[in-house]
């Protein structure tokens, strides 16, 4: 699988609403996204649970510092 495809396959999360989310930063941040934002994302996609991103998100709960960037980026998508 490519490396496109790898992360399109990782941007499909277990709830709807954070695929839609997931699916507008990819669509029109990524692109144009600095190489350490896109480490950040990476290692979110990977690591972090689904529960976890929607509460830092939307506001619900504390951001983690190694999420900080990449999780204020995705509050303007939301």
């Amino acid at each position: 699988m490519s490396t496109e495809g790898r992360l399109r396959w990782l941007l499909r999360r277990g709830m709807k609403e954070l695929d839609v989310l997931m699916e507008r930063y990819y669509a029109q941040r990524w692109p144009s996204a600095p190489p350490d934002e896109k480490a950040e994302f990476l290692r979110l996609v990977t690591l972090a649970e689904d529960p976890d991103i929607w509460a830092w998100t939307m506001g619900y709960a504390d951001v983690p510092a190694e999420y900080a960037l990449i999780i204020e980026q995705l509050r303007v998508y939301r």
